[in-house]
Parts: structure tokens; sequence; C-alpha cells
């Protein structure tokens, strides 16, 4: 009989948990012996030592000795009992705010105390706020704590003592019973000195650091026990990647041998030649969907640098062979911005495009979802509105995601699913090929992790005639500069957008910062047509002024960020964005890349108001300083870390419990090789891996 592991033992099975207890445990993830075992602090307290009263300092955590010498209720804005506290190097104060009549009685003059807690500056000079303590009797000596006390990340009715008490009765178990040592010698001779500990050393490390361990390496998640870990949990999450591609790959997808008539038709009839990196991508695709693998690819490149026509020319090769092709954007005016274009390059080839986003009823809807379902409509473009149920296709080919970092992997597959039924393949024919298009770069550190299960290629190159975007910031009491400034740019029949946003996520108040903007701006330029966008407009509104904007019968439109990405009018060559440092990077850069979309030299005025954070301050030096999307990417990560760099969608399917991207970005590479050679040479412990980091929901194994 195998021996039992302890990924099997309930949590039921350790003293004092009973059914509620469990509950509560449900809450943080813990079912298992082994869960609680992962359950690692989040930081650690020093009560190996006692230091002396004249030696502390403020915001240090410390234990210290001594006697009471004076103990009273103090009055006043709040009432607190204060205590003074001395031993032969100096006095300290102890304040609490909630005490009761028992507790006052007790800690009297002449009592000796031990305690601890967090050192401030006070009314009295250093303080201790509510320290933990216990009295001091000489007959029987209080014994110091033997490791630092960890502290762990915990839930409502569950306190620290008790969550440490059933982690200190996990360890034990280790003793008793395996942990799986699923990291095999060739994998940790590939990671190299991150695997300097053993798991099950690296675990009793952590939850009991030995006095003298190094707390400014275990805080910042650099001891080579919490590296050993970190490296094990980005293999599980490159694996669970690497093994939905495997699953996803298994499955028969359309051949779509390239078409050189129709791509050549396609290309002569645009008023403009690919560069030599969209041709190079277009290579890419074309030898990933001519086979009958199917395709997962994600294409970057900067802003303005033309992934849209890559797309279409995919598209055109999957009609050609008799396919349909899809597009989702993730918003109406990209969408909308998509179909104008996509519309324009196809007609000419008789390819009829469909729209559905969830603004389309009634008559007009049916008759879209019908052009779908028939297949008279070979090219569709919409929103989230395509994962509807109602939703289906005559023969999909091909799915293009625009925007991947606004879709969580669950959303993407969604979609690929619409073209065939992934537990009954025979039924509904081949798996489409999919696309993945994002104008936000990002970090190459970041892509080998959260876009482990796709191709990467990137388009390098901006087209022929663009010009850099000269960028200054200034300070909003330059305001009326700004506006002369766009009265001259736009009395010479330049166009120019004013971009309005507010810190409150509101469609309702940022529509009305804009309106009230909008009328300001048209009292100081009376001479000047202005138009308004926001969220609030009805999408044929928003079109309305878009296209008058597009023709030039608008001189200045005046935003919300609705205009971030899909906005492409050649004749706009000035952007103002009040409150920049209010933005992020990716936000502003998308922004930026309205302008500079044609020969004319393009600016962008960001204007801040005082008083500026550091952040917002190097936000805006960058924007000043480059125009290169990976470069901003880099400096991103950088402020803001990769949660919000990837978007919340994309993080929420890769929860990270010790790991850092950014942090542990140096091992990437090794633990790219090392998750590959396990699922070429070790399948049996694949499985084991991702379920041990991933837990009980699984999310990528499961997609």
């Amino acid at each position: 009989m195998a021996p039992q592991t302890l990924d099997k033992i309930s949590v039921t099975s350790l003293h004092g948990v009973g059914p509620q207890l469990a509950s509560k445990l449900k809450k943080l993830g813990l079912y298992s012996v082994q869960d609680l075992l992962f359950h690692l602090p989040l930081r650690y307290i020093d009560r190996t030592q006692v230091t002396p009263i004249g030696g502390i300092q403020p915001m240090s955590d410390v234990v210290i000795e001594g006697e009471i010498r004076a103990s009273d209720v103090v009055f006043g804005r709040r009432r607190s009992l204060v205590c003074r506290i001395q031993d032969s190097t100096g006095v300290v104060t102890l304040r609490f705010f909630h005490f009761n009549r028992a507790q006052q009685e007790r800690l009297k003059p002449g009592t000796r105390l031990r305690c601890f807690g967090e050192v401030r500056r006070g009314k009295s000079g250093v303080e201790l706020y509510h320290p933990e303590y216990q009295y001091l009797d000489s007959a029987n000596p209080a014994q110091l704590e033997e490791t630092l006390t960890p502290i762990y990340p915990a839930t409502e009715g569950i306190t620290q003592t008790r969550i440490r008490d059933l982690c200190a009765q996990a360890l034990k178990q280790l003793q008793e019973y395996q942990i799986a040592e699923l990291l095999p010698n060739e994998v940790k001779t590939e990671l190299g000195h991150e695997l300097s500990y053993s798991l099950d050393n690296a675990l009793r490390l952590l939850h009991n650091p030995p006095p003298g361990t190094a707390l400014h390496l275990l805080s910042e998640g650099e001891h080579p026990a919490q590296q050993r870990l970190a490296a094990e949990e980005l293999i599980a999450h490159n694996l669970s990647l690497l093994r939905l591609r495997q699953k996803v790959q298994q499955q028969q997808a359309p051949v779509l041998m390239r078409d050189k008539t129709a791509q050549d038709k396609f290309l002569q009839q645009l008023p403009f030649t690919l560069t030599a990196a969209q041709l190079r991508v277009v290579d890419e695709i074309n030898q990933d969907i001519s086979t009958a693998i199917p395709m997962l690819r994600l294409v970057q490149g900067d802003v303005g640098s033309g992934k849209t026509v890559v797309a279409a020319m995919a598209a055109v090769q999957a009609i050609a062979n008799g396919k349909q092709a899809v597009l989702m954007a993730p918003t109406e005016i990209l969408a909308e911005q998509h179909r104008i274009n996509f519309d324009q390059w196809l007609r000419p080839l008789g390819i009829r495009v469909a729209f559905l986003t969830g603004k389309v009823k009634g008559k007009a809807r049916e008759m879209q979802l019908e052009a779908m379902v028939d297949g008279s409509a070979q090219m569709v473009i919409g929103t989230h509105a395509l994962f509807q149920e109602a939703v289906s296709f005559h023969d999909l080919g091909l799915s293009i995601i625009d925007e991947q970092h606004r879709f969580g992997v669950h959303q993407r597959l969604a979609l690929r699913n619409k073209g065939f039924n992934p537990d009954n393949p025979v039924a509904m024919g081949p798996a489409p090929h999919q696309l993945i298009m994002t104008a936000t770069p990002i970090p190459r550190t970041l892509a080998m992790s959260a876009y482990a299960d796709l191709d990467c290629s990137v388009i390098d190159e901006l087209p022929p005639g663009r010009t850099p975007v000269e960028t200054v910031v200034l300070n909003n009491l330059r305001r009326n500069d700004v506006i002369d400034r766009v009265r001259a740019s736009c009395t010479v029949g330049r166009q120019a957008y004013w971009v309005c946003t507010l810190i409150e996520e509101s469609d309702v108040l940022e529509a009305q910062a804009a309106e009230v903007t909008a009328s300001e701006l048209q009292l100081m330029l009376p001479e000047l047509s202005i138009g308004l966008v926001h969220g609030r407009l009805k999408p044929r509104e928003k079109l309305e002024v878009m296209n008058a904007f597009k023709s030039g019968d608008i001189n200045l439109l005046v935003a919300t960020t609705v205009i971030e990405v899909g906005v492409d009018v050649p004749n706009a060559s000035l952007m103002i964005i009040e409150n920049a440092e209010r933005l992020g990077l990716s936000q502003l850069h998308q922004l930026r890349g309205r302008v500079g979309r044609g020969s004319q030299s393009s600016h962008c005025v960001l204007l801040y108001s005082a008083p500026i954070s550091n952040n917002g301050s190097a936000r805006l030096k960058i924007m000043r300083e480059t125009t290169d999307g990976f470069k901003i990417a880099e400096k991103d990560l950088e402020i803001r870390g990769p949660g919000e760099v990837l978007g919340t969608r994309q993080t929420g399917d890769m929860q990270l419990h010790i790991a850092d991207l950014q942090r542990d970005a140096h091992m990437l590479p090794q633990v790219k090789r090392a998750a590959e050679k396990l699922l070429l040479n070790h399948q049996q412990k694949v499985d084991p891996l991702i379920a041990r980091w991933l837990g009980h929901a699984e999310q990528y194994a499961q997609a």
C-alpha cells in the first residue's frame, strides 16, 4: 500500500478543526495538510531577544522587559491608560486606548512586564501602543521564542494564534508523511542555485526561521528558501499554460493554404505599402494557419505599427479557403473603427462584413445572426456580444482578438469554442486558428509567463512617413497658453484632441467633466468647430461625431478616454491630455498614439495639477523622454508591478502566492526551459505540480 501523502490528508484530521473552522479555512483555500504547509507567512517578527529600552528605535518591532514605575488614566481627546516602564537603560511609555478596570488594577507600579509591539513617536517621546505583554515572575521566568514569529494571511474568525497552531501541527505531520518532491534532478540542474534547498527544508525554514535568519531577505522574498518555492510555483503556472496549449493543439484545425491571388488583390487596393516587419509577421501567420495544428499567436506592435491590416491579411486567407473569420474588440468604439476599416478593405474583394455588439438590436440583430449562421457574412466584427449563447457561425476558421490584456484566458477560449465543440470535436468540425493582437507592448519577462501558451510576433517598425510625437509636460496654470496653441494649430487647418480625465471611475462624472470642458473651450475658441465624445453617448451619436472629425468638419474633439484605441485621423496633430498625472503609462501612450499618424509634425501636451506624486512625476518624465512603447512598458512594470500592467482579467487567471513576476524575472528563461522539459520527459509530474500551486480552482487546466 502506497504511503499516505499530505495532499490527501484533510485539515479536519488536525486537533481542534471541526466543521465550522474547516469552513473558514476553505475561504483561505486550505483543504489539506499540504495546503497549510504552502500557506506561507506574509512577514515575520523577531521575539527571540530582548532589546534594552535605551536602544529602541521608532518604527521597529521590539521585545522589552522592565518594571512599571507609574500608571495613570489620562483624559484628552481620547481616554487612555498610560504606563511608564523602566529598565536599567531607559524609560518608555505603554499606551492603551482600550482597557478595562481589571487590566488597570493589574498594571500597577512595581509590576514587571515583558512587552512586544511597534515603537512609535508619541506625546511623551517613544511609545508602544497596545503592546502584547506578559507578567514576569522570578519563580517562573517566561521563555523567549526560539524562532522568528510568523504572521500569516488570515480571514475573519481565524486568529494568528490559531493558524500558527495549525501550521505547527502540519509541520509535525511533515516528519511522518511524505511531501512529494516533484522536480526531477535535470530540472533542478536547469534552475541551478534557485534549488539549493530541498522542498521540505524550505517549508520548515519559512514557517519557523531560526534566529539570525536575514529578515531583510525574507521581507523582500529573496531568501533562497523562498526562491526555491517561487521557482516551483512559476514552473507550475508555465506548465498550466503549456498544458492548455497542448490540449488546444491536439485538436484538428482547418488547413488554410495561402491564396496569393486573394492576398495580392487585397494589397493592391490598399492606399499604403506594408512594412518589412508587417510582411514578416504575415509570413509567420501564413505558416501557422497552413497546418492542421491550431494557431495560437500573439502579435505585439506599438501604437500605429499596423497590426489591424496584418489581421485583415490573415482573415482574407481564411475567407479565400471558404472559412469565416471573426474579430472581437473590447469596446464599441474600437469595434466600430475595425468595422469601417475592414469594410473599406474587404468590400472591393466581394467580402461581406457582419457587425454585432450589445447595441445592435431587433431586426438588424436578427439579420446579422442569420448571415453569420448561413455563411453569407464571411467576416464578423463585434464586442463581448459575440460570447452570447445565441451567436453561432457557419464555418469559423479564424478568431482574432484585439487588445488581449482586456480579456482573460477563458474569454479568448470561449470565442474559439464558438467554432467547434471541444467535448465533441468531430460533430462540429475543426477548431479555428486564433490570432491575438495587442497595442500595449508587454515586457518580455511578462510575455514569457502570462502568455506561455502563445507564439509571439512583434511588429517593430512604424510605417514610413510617421513622425515621432514631441511631448511636453506643463502645469495646468499654463492652460491659457495651451488654448492659444490649439487655436494656432486649428487655424492653419490642423485638428486637435482634448482629453478629459477624472479620478472617479464613473461614466456619468467623466461625461459631465467633458461637457463642461467643451463648453468652456467653445467660449474661448468661438471660431472653432468643437465636437464632444464620451461613454454616455449612443453608438450612433459617437459615430456621427467621429465621422465629422475624420472628414474635417470638426476642428477640436473633446473626449474622455473612450478614444484611447482605434481612432485614426491622420490630420490630427495635437493632443492635449488633462490631469495626465492620474493616468497610467499604457493609457497615456495609447492616447498619444492618436496623433503622429500623418506626415506633419505632431505634439502631445500633458497637463498636470500640482502637487504631483513621485510615481505621477516618473510617468510624465518617461513620456517626455521616449515614444518607444517597449521602453514605456518596462518602466510601467517597474512603477506599477505586473498585476496592473497585465490587467485584472489576465492576472485574475494567474494568482501567484510566493513568486513575483517582477522580482523573479531573472529566473523566467530557466523556468520556461524547465517546464518544457517536464512536459516532454516527466508527464506524470505535471498534473500534481499544477494542482499543488493552482489549488482547487485549476484556472487554466479547466479552461
